[in-house]
């Protein structure tokens, strides 16, 4: 776990000191444990370490090859390191360190970009060739690290964080209006766009190569999300075969020296992995965040998850903590989680900032359910919307609509009156082009949840990913998530879509005769999802969670703004000085 920063300059200038340690200064928070930093001429690398396996402290600085020719810095961890390292030595390479930083590199040198589709892990890396004066970058099939990248002029900066570019001199923040216009429209963002002109994110599965005559970034993809459904093997098969990944998985994750913790909301994929990780592990450590329930009504009764993690944490026996927000704690936090994760993204941000910070206080790694959602289906009344649809373009257009979970595509225009010349986002474009290459027919159920289940694995999974990432790393504390190992990820892409949504049959046969259900699709909340994943973990989990509606990760919001958080959520809707008014309409704003 690091923050990784660099700059190549094309016009052959040397690099200069000074600067790459401003760019590593600005991320010195995700890697408390060392920094250190490689230049050769135009070139220079940096990275802020975090430990979590024993090492020298020649761990903290890029890894060098033997000959001198390659330099790597990069951010995450390769479970399958041990593996790699020993097809590496049958290769003839030799070790000197027990980390996964030579592997990885010694990888590169074997295999060049092939080597991506060896790793097993989350990560974002940047190889140097002295020779050729090259430098190649990647970012892992998920998203799990992250990785941004600017020019301007004749450099190309790179770092973990936008903070990282805009530390070197030559880079100045201006606002990216088409990246702002997509945030409101999806509350999330789904293209390589961010809030700043010239970063641009380097999308989960891609990588670039760039050298003295490539003068520009082209990131290419090396790996993409397929769910496509196998011949059917039969629950007993399946259930398996998923006990077995998904042991192996949590096992390759429990590796190092570092003591895990785990995350443990109420739901069946944090349930799931501290069950596993608490065998091999003795009074694991565990980590829940509930909410002061005072005043709130309705739906928002169930968000806070305390009892049901209480309950798993009773069953397997961990050494269990929580913490409860109060109303105040947003405000006291938001200038830190605005500085950590520098632009809005899906989730209560705020939620995870506390309970990475409470976590961070007892161990340097946590396991999280991330993903599970996302591969084994488990928002079912999300994937049935525009199942009416008779072709792609219509299932496109329907599921469209349901995802514009901010400002109406109507009142777009209205909103940002005041730029309304200056961007050009077309957020319908912006949608459809997530599944470019992926249209298929659309002749079963199935193949409707399978588009709806590749638009979430493709972009509401790393929007989470972001926030999950800069969160932990604000507090030095390094998030794992099993559920994305990549033999798992791979199993479920092929599982068949009955064994994730339990009663699918019945619920399209319900779609199509219920006329009060037509028009609005189905969005009722039940259990129906993850159906093999509970049928799996029957053994291991008690009945009352496995059985239990899902739920969202969610917080008392509603209530906390109009009550007791109305003041301060008015002094900045309210304030005529706020510099978003320079490209937001105030008068449709506070309306809405």
């Amino acid at each position: 776990m690091s923050g990784i920063c660099g700059y190549y300059n094309y016009n052959g200038e040397n690099a200069e000191p000074e600067t790459i340690k401003k760019m590593i200064g600005a991320i010195s928070h995700r890697g408390p444990d060392g920094q250190g930093m490689y230049m050769d001429n135009q070139t220079a690398l940096g990275l802020s370490k975090l430990l979590l396996i024993a090492d020298s402290q020649g761990e903290c600085k890029p890894v060098i090859s033997p000959c001198g020719r390659y330099a790597l810095v990069y951010d995450g961890e390769i479970f399958n390191y041990l593996e790699l390292r020993g097809s590496l030595r049958e290769k003839g390479y030799r070790f000197n360190s027990p980390g996964d930083g030579e592997a990885l590199l010694f990888a590169y040198m074997e295999w060049g970009e092939g080597c991506l589709s060896k790793l097993n892990g989350g990560f974002a890396l940047a190889v140097y060739d002295s020779v050729e004066k090259s430098l190649f970058c990647a970012r892992d099939r998920y998203g799990i690290k992250p990785f941004y990248y600017a020019r301007s002029g004749d450099i190309i900066a790179f770092g973990s964080e936008q903070k990282a570019i805009f530390a070197h001199p030559l880079f100045t923040r201006r606002l990216d209006l088409d990246g702002v216009v997509e945030y409101f429209t999806f509350q999330n963002l789904l293209t390589d766009h961010t809030f700043e002109k010239l970063a641009k994110a380097l999308p989960p599965g891609c990588c670039f190569y760039i050298g003295q005559s490539v003068g520009s970034v082209k990131p290419r993809r090396w790996w993409d999300f397929h769910f496509e459904e196998e011949s059917d093997r039969g629950e007993v098969a399946y259930a398996e075969e998923l006990d077995f990944l998904l042991s192996r998985a949590v096992g390759r994750q429990l590796a190092g020296d570092a003591e895990p913790g785990c995350f443990l909301s109420g739901g069946m994929d944090s349930g799931s992995i501290a069950c596993i990780a608490g065998r091999a592990f003795p009074h694991l450590k565990t980590f829940t965040c509930g909410y002061d329930m005072t005043g709130a009504t309705d739906i928002e009764l169930y968000y806070d998850e305390r009892r049901k993690a209480e309950i798993m944490a009773r069953a397997f026996q961990t050494e269990h903590y929580e913490m409860v927000l109060q109303y105040g704690d947003i405000e006291r936090a938001m200038s830190n989680i605005c500085f950590h994760v520098e632009e809005p993204r899906v989730g209560p941000t705020y939620t995870n900032y506390y309970i990475s910070q409470l976590a961070g206080k007892f161990v340097k790694v946590a396991f999280s359910g991330s993903g599970g959602d996302e591969l084994f289906g488990g928002y079912p009344w999300r994937y049935y919307r525009g199942m009416s649809a008779k072709s792609f373009d219509e299932f496109a257009d329907n599921y469209y609509v349901f995802w514009q979970r901010l400002i109406p595509t109507r009142m777009l225009k209205e909103v940002f009156s005041p730029v309304a010349g200056e961007f050009r986002a077309d957020p319908r474009q912006i949608f459809r082009e997530v599944f470019k290459g992926h249209e298929i027919a659309l002749r079963r159920p199935e193949d409707y949840i399978n588009h709806a289940l590749y638009f979430e694995a493709k972009t509401f999974l790393p929007g989470m990913l972001a926030v999950e990432d800069r969160l932990s790393m604000a507090h030095g504390l390094g998030s794992r998530a099993p559920m994305l190992d990549n033999d798992l990820c791979d199993f479920a892409q092929r599982l068949p879509v009955k064994y994730k949504l339990g009663g699918l049959r019945g619920t399209v046969a319900r779609l199509k005769s219920d006329e009060s259900i037509k028009s609005a699709g189905y969005y009722i909340k039940t259990n129906h999802g993850k159906y093999l994943l509970r049928k799996t973990m029957e053994k291991y989990i008690p009945e009352s969670i496995r059985r239990a509606d899902k739920q969202g990760f969610s917080a008392p919001d509603a209530t906390w703004f109009r009550n007791e958080c109305a003041n301060y959520v008015r002094s900045v809707i309210y304030n005529d000085k706020s510099r978003v008014w320079s490209f937001l309409n105030p008068y449709p704003v506070r309306e809405l």
